[in-house]
């Protein structure tokens, strides 16, 4: 009710009367309102918890981000721009990074710190709101970060350092060996998880130019651990290749690597870590740093019930991405020669890389196991939930497809107008898959899948994303013993 109608209610006979029916009207929209104000979402209740689960671990004070989401104060003048964020979901950009498509293939990760449908809805409508604070006692008990834990995945038990090295501002790209680093361990062990941290000199508070890794030099790291011969030094960048565990390349903006609990890697006593691929980049500033490398072990007397399987998915040789020009795409093709449970995926791309899926084709059965969304500023790694891994039988072909995007809307690419082909430097391309998987006899392989029926209680009704043969009963062979074999002992699926 305007100034005015009060004005011209007082000089009317029964004014009093009028303006108790006009208020009894508007009464119900009083409490309407009251009552849509206490649904209304508030960074207390509502917004804070989002920011808890997924985001606070980076943007908090001390955090790797460039800056902190923690209280309202904080959180307010972002409000628009984690809408913005948030939105894009699964491509370059997204925040949290974590580019799992939620349309297509398995649903099951470890580690996953994405947002639901509900949570991006209540963001959207709490920044176009005004953002609004709410009752401060809604808020949740707020975080205590031990800012002196260097490490996301647990504390070493045994750390190795690399060599510092130097980078100028403004240089190019570099590709090429390092020396190599003793590990001083005296017996050999079976390594749980994998954590490789870059430590430079660079001020966190100084965002620099926008470069591929921002706040980092090292791109990445192809590195192997290895006992080297009497005869090589260990300081020398030259080395051969025998007897070397492989291990998964470092890349900038990389998660720690959890190996299967029945799938431990073997560090032997008495190697050292050696690489001779280390792609190195400027940050804008002369930066010195170096990579930290922290292995957990296994108790002693572990023994991995699954060895590694080494499936070489990727294309490095017929890769044509022309310029201005997106939606082009890539293939690569493997047949599995074992048997074999996928433990993680993780798409290797360039800066042009916008998307990568992974198909699994037995018999009549294609299936897209995963689609993932790519930036070059955050490498990521998936780990498939316990139970959820895709169990494929020998025969199976994988398949990737790669999309790049290499016009002016990739904000990743410096100049859209330029081929590229396959390479070494960020300007160049690469295509892989660089997940994790374990090979499996038969006898093992059988095992797996009727586990999986028993604790999902599955029928010939279920359908299993990555498990073609669940559903199926399938007898082991026994080993067949010729005679002149006697002595000798077969081992199926060997």
């Amino acid at each position: 009710m305007t100034h005015a109608m009060k004005i011209g209610l007082n000089h009317f006979p029964g004014s009093a009367a009028l303006a108790a029916a006009i208020f009894a009207l508007a009464l119900p929209q009083v409490v309407e309102a009251q009552q849509s104000s206490s649904d209304e979402v508030t960074f207390s209740r509502d917004i804070a918890p989002i920011l808890q689960r997924s985001c606070q671990n980076c943007h908090r004070p001390a955090g790797v981000a460039p800056m902190p989401l923690v209280t309202y104060r904080q959180v307010r003048r972002w409000a628009s721009r984690i809408k913005e964020k948030t939105a894009i979901r699964d491509r370059a950009g997204a925040m949290p990074p974590w580019y799992m498509e939620k349309d297509i293939g398995i649903q099951h990760y470890k580690y996953d710190p994405s947002l639901s449908d509900e949570e991006l809805a209540a963001i959207a409508m709490w920044a176009d709101n005004g953002a609004p604070e709410g009752d401060p006692a809604d808020l949740p008990i707020a975080l205590v970060f031990d800012d002196s834990q260097f490490w996301t995945a647990g504390e070493p038990d045994l750390i190795v350092e690399t060599e510092e090295i130097f980078m100028e501002a403004g240089s190019p790209d570099w590709w090429g060996e390092i020396r190599s680093v003793p590990i001083p361990l005296e017996e050999d062990r079976y390594v749980k998880s994998v954590e490789i941290r870059e430590v430079n000199d660079i001020d966190p508070t100084d965002t620099g130019r926008e470069t591929v890794g921002g706040r980092y030099i090292f791109h990445h790291m192809i590195w192997s651990t290895r006992v080297l011969a009497d005869s090589e030094d260990p300081t020398q960048t030259t080395f051969g290749s025998g007897g070397a565990v492989g291990w998964p390349v470092h890349e900038v903006g990389r998660n720690a690597d959890v190996f299967d609990p029945e799938g431990g890697r073997l560090l032997r006593a008495g190697s050292s870590v050696v690489s001779n691929s280390v792609h190195l980049h400027s940050s804008g500033r002369n930066t010195t740093s170096k990579l930290v490398i922290g292995f957990r072990f296994h108790e002693e007397g572990y023994e991995p019930k699954y060895r590694r399987a080494a499936v070489a998915l990727g294309n490095a040789m017929d890769i044509d991405i022309e310029a201005m020009e997106a939606g082009q795409e890539l293939h690569a093709y493997e047949v599995l020669e074992q048997h074999t449970k996928i433990i993680t995926f993780e798409p290797h791309l360039h800066a042009p890389g916008e998307r990568m899926c992974l198909e699994a084709i037995w018999g009549y059965n294609v299936e897209t196991l995963s689609c993932v969304g790519y930036d070059h500023n955050w490498v990521r790694g998936y780990a498939y939930e316990d139970g959820y891994q895709p169990l494929l039988p020998k025969g199976t072909i994988l398949h990737i497809v790669g999309y790049m995007d290499n016009t002016p809307n990739n904000t990743n690419i410096p100049d859209p107008r330029n081929w590229q082909g396959s390479g070494n430097r960020s300007v160049a391309n690469m295509f892989i898959d660089l997940g994790m998987r374990v090979r499996m006899s038969d006898e093992q392989f059988i095992e797996e899948m009727a586990g999986r029926i028993e604790r999902f209680d599955l029928n010939k009704n279920s359908h299993v994303i990555g498990c073609p043969l669940c559903m199926h009963t399938i007898d082991v062979p026994s080993p067949v013993v010729e005679q002149d074999d006697v002595g000798v002992g077969n081992e199926p699926g060997r």
